[in-house]
């Protein structure tokens, strides 16, 4: 089953291609954003189902904003040192989860997670 749509920001472009890559193959559509100005357009014309930010790329109060303006889509943080304290400040900024950027199999899994629980959210 595919979830409708993902988008992504990420600072690392061969991180971006990794996980575009491995997210098509569960979301209908991946949309690659080159700051957080294109992911907010991309978000109103696409209506994600979820998001994947690199906090490099995007601020704890970027997403705290997305998060309110996009109610009901699921974001998923992401940062190369990603640990404890920052997946805790994250959860409080409204995101899903926090990974590591590499630990790609996490940052999948909590995407197609967030594609879920919003799906399930609009059938109710």
């Amino acid at each position: 089953m595919q979830h409708p749509n993902v988008l992504l920001l990420q600072s690392d472009p061969k991180v971006a291609q990794m996980l575009a890559s491995l997210l098509s193959s569960s979301f209908h559509r991946v949309h690659v954003a080159s700051s957080v100005d294109d992911l907010r357009h991309a978000a109103a014309r696409h209506q994600p189902s979820a998001m994947v930010l690199d906090l490099e790329s995007a601020s704890l109060a970027d997403v705290e904003a997305l998060t309110k303006e996009f109610n009901g889509v699921r974001v998923i943080c992401n940062h190369r040192i990603a640990d404890e304290e920052m997946w805790t400040r994250t959860l409080s900024a409204g995101a899903e989860d926090c990974c590591p950027s590499s630990d790609m199999r996490g940052i999948l899994s909590a995407a197609i997670r967030a594609g879920s629980l919003s799906q399930d959210s609009a059938a109710a």
